[in-house]
């Protein structure tokens, strides 16, 4: 929270505020319907993934449990504390315990990290290549050797899951049974590839609606490059749903397409707090669980 004072002090904070008062209205609804889809999406992975597994998950169950999980990771720091609950309060009617709903926790975030480390890296990797001179020389070979550090990170994680040391062997031969389960039996990759695409789709599209809200609409190869970059700094678990980290990169990144750092700034909080508002839906699920509890 302190880095989020500290970037909004150093940008200008009454343009930041100028900014995100006169946001458009209609792009703040499209924002928030953004947020519906992608909890919705990701509450019918989730249920795909536990099904794979050999857990039954009410669809209405589903989506509700994700409202809640998602309030939680915005509210708390980490961003793990509501897929922890997830796994908890639905590990009922399950002989193993916290197994298959850790593990099918875990695989569902796993899809959508997967797919959205591979956008980043590639958008990375070219946009020194379509950029038209728009990233200064100084920054162009930080860049790509970002997103080969991210390939090769995700080819050794792949390397030691397939062929694992002797001494972490036994605890991978379950997650390698339960990853091919959701993922390569029966071409389950095909259902898995397209939510998480059409779930990393909508967060892009939604950073790009804040900020076209704010009045510093984003060319089409942001998409790809400088908003998954700006994402990347949400998943840093020291921070509460990437506040602070999100607006750093912001404020960096919104100068190479002609805005300046508080555009970027301002484009930040307003996709934070329309992520914030549009879980509030979860508030219902803990209402009622905490009405379940005093009844009982």
């Amino acid at each position: 929270m302190a880095l989020l004072v500290a970037v909004i002090w150093r940008s200008d904070p009454r343009r930041i505020a100028a900014d995100l008062s006169s946001a458009s209205l209609v792009h703040v609804i499209a924002g928030l319907i953004l947020v519906q889809v992608q909890i919705v999406l990701s509450a019918l992975r989730w249920r795909f993934t536990a099904a794979r597994l050999g857990q039954g998950l009410d669809r209405g169950r589903a989506i509700g449990e994700y409202y809640l999980g998602t309030l939680l990771n915005q509210l708390l720091p980490g961003g793990v504390a509501g897929d922890t609950l997830r796994a908890f309060r639905n590990r009922a009617g399950i002989k193993e315990g916290w197994k298959v709903p850790a593990q099918a926790v875990i695989l569902e975030r796993v899809a959508g990290q997967g797919i959205f480390f591979l956008i980043a890296a590639f958008g990375i990797l070219i946009w020194p290549l379509l950029d038209g001179g728009m990233i200064p020389e100084n920054l162009r070979t930080p860049f790509q050797g970002f997103a080969l550090f991210v390939a090769a990170g995700a080819v050794a994680v792949l390397i030691v899951f397939r062929y694992p040391p002797r001494k972490i062997a036994p605890y991978t031969k379950e997650l390698h049974t339960a990853f091919a389960q959701v993922f390569l039996q029966e071409r389950a990759w095909l259902l898995q590839t397209a939510l998480s695409i059409a779930i990393v789709g909508s967060y892009i599209a939604m950073f790009m609606v804040a900020s076209a809200a704010v009045g510093a609409p984003l060319p089409a190869l942001a998409a790809v490059t400088a908003i998954p970059l700006g994402l990347l700094t949400m998943l840093i678990p020291a921070t509460i749903a990437g506040w602070g980290a999100r607006e750093t990169a912001a404020a960096s990144l919104w100068p190479l397409f002609g805005y300046t750092a508080s555009d970027g700034v301002a484009a930040s909080i307003l996709y934070g707090l329309l992520a914030l508002a549009g879980a509030t839906p979860g508030l219902i699920v803990l209402i009622s669980a905490a009405l379940g509890k005093k009844r009982a």
